[in-house]
């Protein structure tokens, strides 16, 4: 998992991080020259092999990140679970590494889900898009799936009219049919608890 704070360990180094991940996992299956490459080969993943030896309060703040995503990949994970990792950045780093996570996600070709509240980092990274309701009590509002072809080129999608349609989905679903979805909610909620106060009563 990838959390949206990089929780790296400060006293650590990128490296070490990373390593921490490697031998909790495969010290029983890797010799240590194995588990050094493996190391190395996942922070080249995130293009950070230059900063191995750096500790995280060296490093930029989207640089902490890389780590944190190549500590996830380290594991081999078949499900990498990415939590608005990217929500705190700058809008160019944040960039360069939506394009990072494409391009490690097409060389593993591994299942990634990311929660994150951007529309445009949705329809860029996705092949479905789950649509959540408001609330604690949070339901699938509705998924629509993006039928765009890979490698994506953020650039030439901007004025291709499958991206707009698919942005404009997601947005009408949060600013139009939301509204719909949750007094239903509502009712439907008001209701139960109606029937159960009955119950009670009985």
């Amino acid at each position: 998992m990838v959390f949206q704070n990089h929780s790296l360990l400060p006293w650590l180094t990128s490296y070490q991080n990373v390593e921490l991940a490697v031998k909790q996992v495969f010290r029983k299956t890797k010799s240590k020259k194995e588990m050094h490459d493996w190391i190395m080969h996942n922070l080249e993943l995130v293009h950070m092999t230059h900063a191995a030896d750096k500790r995280p309060d060296e490093i930029s703040g989207g640089m902490k990140q890389r780590v944190g995503i190549a500590r996830a990949l380290a594991m081999e994970p078949s499900v990498l679970l990415m939590d608005e990792p990217f929500g705190a950045l700058d809008a160019l780093t944040r960039a360069h590494l939506q394009d990072s996570l494409m391009e490690i996600q097409k060389d593993l070709n591994n299942t990634v889900i990311m929660i994150t509240h951007d529309v445009d980092e949705a329809v860029l990274l996705s092949d479905r898009i789950v649509m959540m309701t408001n609330g604690p009590a949070a339901t699938v509002g509705e998924i629509l799936h993006v039928d765009l072809e890979r490698p994506r080129d953020r650039l030439a999608l901007a004025n291709d009219p499958r991206y707009v349609d698919y942005r404009t989905q997601v947005l009408t679903f949060l600013y139009e049919k939301q509204r719909k979805v949750e007094p239903i909610q509502a009712a439907a909620k008001s209701k139960k608890m109606t029937a159960n106060a009955k119950v009670a009563n009985a």
